[in-house]
């Protein structure tokens, strides 16, 4: 964010990074991301929910991953050229989250955001912050805290803590 504002480039809180599940597009706020990386092999952890693939050793760092089809109950579908991880950081925490294909990093001007509906999507739309239009297209931009709550970022964390202390022994 410094660099954007040392460059004169204009900060615009509605910049987001935009990926497919299935047919629909979705977007997270650009700040949100740490990395986008090609699908890796995770490393399955016993008892945790279906929609928790597993982890990822990225860089000497244990990292959580998400398959976000199965977290908005869409059916499974094995990993494809496009298929990719999208590192974010929430509340200090980084997980990934696999998306079928990564589109683009959009910035979508304040007079094409709006509310969401309260129908018409294949998730519960407690989960969707906004709504933008972009081209031609309708984005449901996450709300990340609200997607995975607090409950499931206090797993992730001490997924992220047993996995490290267990690699550094």
């Amino acid at each position: 964010m410094e660099k954007e504002e040392k460059e004169g480039l204009p900060l615009n809180k509605n910049r987001f990074l935009t990926f497919y599940l299935e047919d629909e597009i979705y977007g997270v706020n650009i700040f949100e991301v740490k990395e986008i990386i090609a699908m890796m092999t995770t490393t399955a952890v016993p008892k945790t929910p279906a929609f928790i693939k597993g982890v990822m050793n990225l860089r000497g760092n244990i990292i959580p991953v998400v398959d976000m089809r199965l977290k908005f109950d869409m059916p499974h579908k094995e990993p494809e050229m496009y298929t990719a991880i999208v590192i974010i950081n929430i509340e200090g925490k980084n997980i990934g989250f696999i998306v079928d294909k990564v589109e683009e990093v959009v910035n979508v001007e304040e007079e094409n955001i709006s509310a969401p509906p309260e129908f018409g999507s294949n998730i519960d739309t407690k989960f969707i912050s906004k709504m933008a239009r972009f081209n031609d297209k309708v984005i449901m931009i996450l709300d990340l805290v609200a997607l995975f709550g607090q409950e499931e970022l206090n797993m992730v964390q001490s997924l992220n803590k047993t996995t490290n202390s267990e690699v550094s022994q």
